[in-house]
């Protein structure tokens, strides 16, 4: 029996800034059988030159930027909610506030995880941290597994491409992790869900995607992002699939009996 895998809808930055939006987007998450509702907790005052400057990325930046007031205010929605949140921490001081939060979970992302600093204060004050290991080396990974806390950190297969294309998807990967990590979980960014699906193959801990309540909505992320049939898809899925696999032997079953007895043969005088 397989332990039963936990489902993480990344609503991330897909509201666009919009307080009310991100509640709908919530309560998607939640009827449609997710786990946790996750966010991102950054702030354009601490953004570097990049392509992102010229490319229409930073106004969606400013918009999306959650306050203090609304990480409370959507942190509160959830508990009323019955889903934990959840969010991505890309700066270290971030957790000076993160941490009134009270949340038992923390993410960081792919592109954070060689952040000493952020490793550390998430290790101090947080029972699970999750981590993506996109666009990570082979070298990069071994370092972190002689660095952090195996009980504690769910290193996350992930593919730093935005869709990822199906020959890209790599789910072996996990497999590979496995080697190096105690607790492995998936992040896929595959449009749709066959990617989740085909991963409990491998028995993640958890499974985040992209979610969104409408794939017309501004911003790339929006584009790719599940829906919340999509999510249930997956919910039902994770609910039904260690039901599916019970071994019951070669042999035939009780419930068969009617038709082993009554049905054998019967067009047959």
């Amino acid at each position: 029996m397989l332990k039963k895998c936990k489902l993480i809808a990344e609503i991330g930055w897909n509201f666009i800034g919009n307080i009310t939006l991100a509640k709908e987007m919530i309560d998607a998450a939640k009827e449609s059988g997710a786990d946790y509702a996750k966010f991102q907790t950054w702030s354009v005052n601490d953004l570097k030159p990049g392509p992102w400057d010229n490319d229409g990325r930073l106004e969606l930046y400013k918009k999306a930027e959650l306050t203090e007031d609304q990480h409370w205010e959507l942190k509160n929605y959830c508990d009323k909610k019955k889903i934990l949140f959840l969010t991505s921490v890309f700066n270290k001081k971030y957790f000076s506030f993160l941490n009134k939060l009270k949340l038992s979970s923390v993410k960081i992302a792919s592109m954070e995880n060689n952040n000493v600093e952020i490793i550390n204060e998430a290790t101090k004050n947080y029972n699970e941290v999750f981590m993506s290991t996109g666009a990570t080396t082979l070298s990069e990974l071994e370092i972190l597994s002689k660095n952090i806390d195996q009980n504690k950190f769910i290193m996350f297969h992930c593919v730093s491409s935005y869709p990822t294309q199906p020959e890209n998807v790599n789910l072996p990967r996990i497999n590979h992790l496995r080697k190096l990590f105690k607790r492995v979980g998936y992040s896929g960014h595959l449009k749709g869900v066959n990617d989740a699906l085909a991963s409990l193959n491998y028995n993640p801990e958890f499974i985040e995607k992209h979610f969104t309540i409408d794939n017309n909505l501004p911003g790339r992320d929006n584009q790719f992002s599940i829906t919340p049939n999509e999510m249930k898809i997956i919910s039902n899925y994770i609910n039904e699939y260690n039901n599916i696999n019970l071994d019951k032997g070669i042999d035939m079953q009780n419930i068969e009996l009617d038709v082993h007895k009554n049905y054998r043969n019967r067009w047959s005088k």
